[in-house]
């Protein structure tokens, strides 16, 4: 019975977590892996966390890459995206690392979160793009590689591109569905993404559209100023509470 109810709270939590990640993403464009890998990892492994998060981020993110732009999209971050692939594929493994795998995942989280609060506004010049964009997308993919967090450093580089706002939220569904694909396959060819936990990882997508579909509905209705501020400090919060336990 003991064991029953362990498995219920700890799907209670499961949830819980991926409706708020579900709301986040659906008011500001992005955080489902953010919240969910940094508040998850407080109550199992990293690699589960993230083998939990394949399906809902892959599914969300599939819906937002919808639009016009697609196509050129695509054709300018390249080089981005493929190194992405490069970067998960070098750190193959890393999310197993345990203690090592939290610490970065709080150092990650601490960094966009000090971007968040800072308002850093970043540029990058076209004639940059080529070269800069490859070294952004291998530095994210290890970084995704080792936490499962798909943000640092693609999203302050997305952000200093100069793309329109429509443009910007198709640009981050575009890089984290990349991200979810390559990280989904690394995990299953180190055994960490067998059917058990497809299916595990399926059931999450439920409470994440719901808390996606109800983050839309508030996207109007509050400031995101306010909101960005508020979940920039908890992110501070929770990373820096990540990164403190992996050193006891």
């Amino acid at each position: 019975m003991s064991e029953l109810n362990t498995s219920l709270l700890l799907w209670t939590i499961v949830a819980a977590v991926f409706t708020l990640g579900g709301f986040v993403k659906g008011v500001v464009g992005l955080g489902l892996p953010t919240i969910t890998m940094g508040l998850l990892s407080v109550v199992m492994l990293p690699a589960q966390a993230a083998a939990l998060l394949v399906v809902p981020s892959l599914v969300t993110n599939l819906w937002q890459i919808a639009g016009p732009g697609f196509g050129a999209l695509c054709r300018r971050l390249f080089g981005m995206l493929a190194g992405v692939c490069i970067g998960v594929a070098l750190g193959a493994g890393w999310l197993s690392g345990g203690g090592w795998a939290s610490m970065a995942l709080g150092v990650a989280l601490i960094v966009y979160a000090v971007l968040g609060l800072l308002h850093w506004r970043l540029h990058v010049r076209p004639a940059f793009e080529a070269w800069l964009g490859p070294v952004i997308g291998v530095s994210t993919g290890l970084v995704t590689a080792a936490t499962g967090v798909f943000v640092i450093p693609a999203v302050p580089y997305l952000g200093a591109l100069g793309l329109g706002k429509d443009d910007l939220i198709q640009a981050l569904g575009l890089s984290f569905t990349v991200s979810t694909v390559a990280l989904a396959l690394t995990l299953a060819g180190h055994g960490a993404f067998g059917s058990a936990t497809a299916g595990a990882s399926l059931l999450a997508l439920a409470p994440a559209l719901l808390g996606m579909v109800v983050g839309g509905w508030m996207r109007g209705r509050v400031s995101e100023t306010v909101f960005r501020r508020c979940f920039c400090a908890g992110l501070f919060v929770l990373g820096a509470h990540l990164a403190s336990r992996a050193l006891v």
